[in-house]
């Protein structure tokens, strides 16, 4: 017997830009929707707490959520 998810579609931020999204939808799902470049080089927050990139597959993307998607680059000045 097949067991159906309810989808209902959700309003969350990304990158601070309103977007539509069908629940639930874990982060890595968001991840591919996005077509994030280097996911491997990504850091992410939702709702301001940073999530362990362990947890990028079971992390559950809630309505009204923020998720940024982050890339620190190394660099600085020469004396």
């Amino acid at each position: 017997m097949l067991t159906t998810i309810a989808k209902i579609m959700g309003s969350i931020l990304v990158n601070g830009k309103a977007q539509e999204v069908e629940l639930p939808v874990s982060l890595i799902e968001l991840i591919k929707k996005n077509n994030v470049e280097q996911p491997e080089m990504v850091s992410i927050q939702i709702n301001g707490e940073f999530v362990d990139r362990s947890a990028f597959e079971t992390t559950q993307i809630n309505d009204n959520d923020e998720v940024d998607f982050l890339y620190f680059m190394g660099g600085g000045s020469r004396c």
